[in-house]
């Protein structure tokens, strides 16, 4: 591939600048002022915790199964395989998926409704980043069309 400056968002840096932003506006934006009741506030706790640990742990390991094919790019590196085992027989988007559980738990955890907003706003993003990735692994790869059909997307059984 011929290599251009990363501001031509020929990769896809775009998406990562943006990924970046929702990151910080789920982890340091509003959270929203309303106090949850206290039956919920005491089980949205333990319950964020739970998804943030959860989230970061299958995260994690989808990245390292990975290995030097990993990149924040939608565009796969040029050297790259298609991983279809592991997390991803369950997922096309592991990592993704670790992300946006851990973005619910921390929103839970935090107990704000903003922060639920943002969390689904991050989960909007990674569909609208794994379209464009997933059209650049088609042209890449002839099997991922076959893998699309068997495997979801962002969330095991569902999407």
């Amino acid at each position: 591939m011929e290599r251009h400056p990363w501001w031509c968002g020929r990769r896809g840096e775009w998406y990562v600048g943006l990924q970046l932003c929702l990151f910080a506006l789920v982890v340091f934006g509003p959270t929203g002022a309303a106090p949850w009741p206290a039956a919920l506030a005491a089980v949205a706790g333990p319950a964020g915790i739970v998804l943030i640990v959860g989230g970061g742990l299958v995260a994690a390991a989808a990245a390292l199964h990975l290995g030097p094919h990993l990149t924040p790019l939608p565009h796969p590196k040029d050297s790259c395989e298609l991983v279809d085992s592991g997390l991803y027989a369950w997922v096309r988007h592991p990592i993704y998926c670790g992300i946006i559980v851990a973005a619910f738990g921390w929103a839970l955890h935090v107990q704000g409704l903003l922060t639920l907003l943002w969390a689904l706003l991050l989960l909007v993003f990674f569909d609208i980043k794994s379209r464009r990735e997933e059209a650049w692994l088609v042209a890449r790869f002839p099997a991922y069309a076959d893998y699309r059909r068997r495997v979801r997307k962002l969330i095991p059984f569902i999407y």
